[in-house]
């Protein structure tokens, strides 16, 4: 006899169609970023990776606010002392780790020429790939709170995106860069703070002086006050 999955619900497999859709998208149009920038320019090509991976972003979250009880409850820690701080404190330094794009917000709005762009200062001394750290610690922080079938699922389902990237990212850097991304990447690491502890990198703490981590605190503070407007307004899709 099977074992029956009782705890799979129909959003379970709807959850895995959209992060299945929205990975094809976002690393598809990374991937063919150079062949689009050359057809109709850097700016407009933004302008496209944004009007495809914005919308399915929000769903993503959308669907996630809304059926984030769903399935089996493994486990229930949201009356254990701390808990509450720890979760908002894993969600604020995960943000430091999903910091990039906040250094280039005029490349990011397609104002100044988007670019690519190669360096291993301030948080790459730590890891190579700080969005795909950023992501694991952003779910191991919301799965421990929900402690549902459908957040560890959704977190598995980012994470193995997040891994798929690193080794994406990679080859485009290679692919773009050459012998100077060999470089960098014989100079940094993956795993968070291999490279400091191997010798690799120093960490310059003066580095991380910057107004771009200011925006990431405003960030996570609207954020906190949000929060419940957030899920009120998920909350009205019901799908």
């Amino acid at each position: 006899m099977g074992v029956e999955m009782t705890w799979w619900t129909p959003s379970h497999g709807i959850m895995v169609s959209l992060l299945l859709g929205f990975a094809i998208a976002h690393s598809g149009l990374a991937a063919l970023r150079p062949r689009g920038e050359a057809l109709i320019g850097a700016r407009a090509y933004r302008v496209l990776f944004a009007l495809v991976s914005l919308p399915l972003a929000v769903l993503l979250i959308s669907y996630f606010i809304l059926h984030r009880y769903d399935g089996a409850r493994l486990w229930n820690l949201q009356g254990v002392p701390g808990m509450i701080p720890l979760v908002w404190g894993l969600s604020a330094l995960s943000f430091i780790f999903l910091y990039p794009a906040t250094f280039n917000l005029l490349e990011i709005a397609a104002v100044q020429q988007p670019r690519v762009h190669l360096y291993e200062t301030g948080i790459i001394r730590i890891t190579r790939h700080p969005q795909m750290v950023g992501q694991v610690i952003w779910c191991v922080a919301h799965t421990l709170w929900l402690g549902t079938s459908f957040a560890l699922l959704t977190s598995l389902g980012l994470i193995a995106h997040h891994l798929f990237a690193v080794w994406h990212g990679d080859r485009r850097w290679r692919a773009r860069y050459g012998k100077a991304f060999e470089a960098v990447r014989s100079r940094t690491a993956v795993m968070p703070f291999q490279a400091i502890l191997a010798g690799q990198q120093p960490l310059k703490w003066q580095e991380f002086i910057r107004p771009a981590y200011g925006g990431v605190l405003v960030f996570v503070l609207g954020l906190w006050w949000l929060h419940p407007a957030m899920i009120r307004l998920a909350e009205r899709w019901a799908w």
